[in-house]
C-alpha cells in the first residue's frame, strides 16, 4: 500500500491545492489521499491537480474529492436504480393501512408523496451536506408504523408522532448531541458498524433476489428453493452479480451501471418468453416488479395525503406514557440507524477522517432529521439516509452533486411511475451483494486479536443482517463494548456518553413488556 502523504491540518473548504491521490478505492477510482482518510485500496500513489474548475466545482468539491460530472451523475442514476423500489413498496406496506378517516390510505397518493419527499430531501441533503447519501422512507420505520403502530392510533397520528420524532432529532443534530455521541464511539465500532452494514446489504440483496429463502422448518434459511436455484429471476441475478464483479474487478468506468443495464435486457427478454408472474403466486417468480415495458409511460401525481397528519392526537388517545414510549422508539431506531448508515458510506466513499467523520457531520445529521419531519407531514413515513447509496458510491460518487441527479430522478418518478417497474429487484440486489462485498474491507481496521475489541465488533456486525436491523446491531455493539471493556479493567476506555446510550439501547430491546406493563 502506498504511503499517505505528509501530516497535515485538516483541510479547510477553501483549500484549492493540489492533492495527492493514494491508489484506488474498490471501484476503482481514485479518491483523496489526505493523511486524515483511511487508507485505500492498494494502488500507486498519483499526483492530480485538484484546483476546482469553476464554482459549480468549487462549490461540490467534484474535483478536489478526486471525481468529475459525469462520474457524479452516472453515481447518482445507479443509486437511483438501485432504490427505486421504495416508490412501489412503499404503497404496497402503507396501503393496507384503513385505519385512517376515509378507508384505506390511496397507493397512488402514497406513490407520488414518496417520489416527492424523496426528491426534495436528498436534494436538499446534496445541497447543504454536499455528501452523495440518498434519502427516501426507511423501510424498517414505515413496517414498524404499518403493523405496530396503527391500531393504538389512527395514521394521521401515527404521521403526528413522527414529526415530532424528527423534530427530535433536527434538536439532537443541531445542539451537537449527536455529533458528540458520534465522536465517543470507539473507531473498532465504527468499523463493525461500516462492516456489519456490508453484509447486511449483501444479505438484503440475497433475500430479495430470492437467492437466500426462509423455510417452512429447520434452519432459518437455506438457499433457493430447498437447497437449489430453481427460478428464472434468481438465476438473472447471478448473471447479473457475476457481469458486475466482473466489470469492477476489471475497473471499468460505468461497472455497476452497466451490469444493472445489460441484466434489465435480459429480465425483459425472459419476462417476454416465459411470462412469469409476482413470487406470491408463483414460486419462481418475480420477488417484487415484473420487469415489463410500460403501456402508459406518463401519470399525474395525486398529493392528496400531504397535510394528513395529526402532532398530538396520539397522546390523547392512549395517554402520555404509552404515545412517548412509541416515540423513544421511533427516535432510537431512526437515530442510530441514519448514524450508522452515514458512518459506513461515508468510510466507502473515502471521506471519513481518521476519527470516523465525515464532512459537514452536523449538516448532514440535521438534514437527515428534517427527513423524520417531512415524511411525517407527506404522510409517508420518516425518511431517511439509506443504505443502497452505496452503489452510487461503489460507482464513484463523491459528492452532493450524485444526490442532486437523485434527487431529480424521485422527483421525476412521479410522473414516470410505470418507468420504476422496469427494472426488476432481482437486479438492483446484485447491485448491493458487490456494494456489500466492498464495504467489508473496512474489516481490516478491528484489531480481532483483542477480545475486549473482537466481540463487541463481532456482536455489531452479525446482529444487522441476523435481525435484519441497523439499529439493533449498533445497540447490541454499544452495550457489549461498555460491558465487556468495563468489567476487564478497561473502564477507562468506556466514554461516559456510551453507557447513556448504552443504557437508552437497554431500554430500546425490552421497550416490548414494557409497553405491555403501561397498557395493561
Amino acid at each position: 500500500m502506498s504511503s499517505p502523504v505528509p501530516p497535515s491540518a485538516r483541510p479547510s473548504e477553501a483549500d484549492t491545492s493540489t492533492t495527492e491521490v493514494v491508489g484506488n478505492d474498490a471501484a476503482g477510482h481514485f479518491a483523496r489521499g489526505d493523511e486524515n482518510l483511511p487508507p485505500l485500496a492498494t494502488g500507486a500513489t498519483t499526483t492530480v491537480d485538484a484546483t476546482p474548475k469553476n464554482g459549480f466545482d468549487r462549490f461540490f468539491e467534484i474535483t478536489r474529492r478526486g471525481s468529475t460530472i459525469a462520474r457524479e451523475i452516472r453515481g447518482g442514476v445507479v443509486t437511483f436504480v438501485t432504490m427505486a423500489y421504495i416508490v412501489i413498496l412503499n404503497p404496497l406496506i402503507l396501503g393496507g393501512v384503513t385505519d385512517v378517516a376515509d378507508g384505506a390510505l390511496d397507493a397512488a397518493q402514497i406513490g407520488a408523496a414518496t417520489g416527492l419527499t424523496a426528491g426534495v430531501m436528498t436534494i436538499l441533503f446534496g445541497v447543504v451536506a454536499r455528501l452523495p447519501f440518498a434519502l427516501a422512507a426507511g423501510l424498517g420505520i414505515n413496517s414498524f408504523l404499518a403493523v405496530s403502530v396503527v391500531g393504538q392510533v389512527t395514521w394521521p397520528e401515527a404521521m403526528g408522532l413522527v414529526v415530532i420524532n424528527g423534530l427530535l432529532i433536527v434538536l439532537f443534530g443541531a445542539t451537537g448531541i449527536r455529533t458528540a455521541i458520534f465522536k465517543a464511539v470507539p473507531q473498532a465500532l465504527k468499523a463493525a458498524i461500516t462492516v456489519g452494514i456490508g453484509l447486511f446489504i449483501a444479505f438484503i440483496g440475497f433475500v430479495d433476489s430470492g437467492f437466500v429463502t426462509r423455510t417452512a422448518g429447520g434452519p432459518p434459511v437455506q438457499l433457493g428453493d430447498n437447497g437449489s436455484i430453481t427460478s428464472v429471476p434468481t438465476l438473472i441475478f447471478l448473471l447479473g452479480l457475476v457481469l458486475i464483479g466482473i466489470l469492477v474487478a476489471r475497473k471499468v468506468p460505468g461497472g455497476i451501471l452497466i451490469g444493472i443495464v445489460v441484466s434489465t435486457v435480459v429480465a425483459l427478454i425472459a419476462q417476454s418468453v416465459l411470462k412469469l408472474g409476482p413470487s406470491f403466486e408463483d414460486p419462481n417468480g418475480w420477488h417484487m416488479t415484473i420487469p415489463e415495458l410500460p403501456a402508459a409511460w406518463i401519470t399525474v401525481p395525486d398529493f392528496g395525503l400531504i397535510g394528513q397528519f395529526d402532532l398530538f392526537g396520539a397522546f390523547e388517545r392512549v395517554g402520555i406514557l404509552s404515545a412517548t414510549m412509541l416515540v423513544f422508539t421511533l427516535v432510537f431506531s431512526n437515530f442510530f440507524d441514519a448514524m450508522g448508515t452515514m458512518t459506513g458510506l461515508a468510510k466507502n466513499a473515502g471521506l471519513a477522517y481518521k476519527d470516523g467523520t465525515f464532512p459537514r457531520l452536523r449538516s448532514a445529521f440535521v438534514v437527515e432529521g428534517f427527513g423524520a419531519v417531512a415524511g411525517g407531514v407527506t404522510s409517508t413515513s420518516s425518511n431517511t439516509v439509506y443504505v443502497d447509496s452505496a452503489s452510487g458510491i461503489g460507482e464513484g460518487a463523491r459528492t452532493g452533486l450524485a444526490s442532486l441527479v437523485v434527487g431529480v430522478l424521485f422527483l421525476l418518478s412521479m410522473f414516470v411511475t410505470p418507468l420504476t417497474l422496469v427494472v426488476p429487484i432481482e437486479v438492483g440486489s446484485a447491485a448491493l451483494v458487490v456494494v456489500g462485498a466492498m464495504m467489508m474491507s473496512q474489516i481490516r481496521e478491528i484489531k480481532f486479536t483483542k477480545f475486549a475489541v473482537a466481540l463487541p465488533a463481532f456482536l455489531t456486525i452479525v446482529t444487522m443482517p441476523l435481525t435484519y436491523s441497523i439499529a439493533n446491531g449498533i445497540g447490541v455493539g454499544f452495550i457489549s463494548w461498555a460491558l465487556v471493556n468495563a468489567f476487564s479493567g478497561r473502564a477507562r476506555k468506556v466514554h461516559w456518553l456510551m453507557w447513556i446510550v448504552a443504557a437508552g439501547f437497554a431500554l430500546y430491546f425490552v421497550r416490548g413488556p414494557i409497553e405491555a406493563m403501561l397498557a395493561g
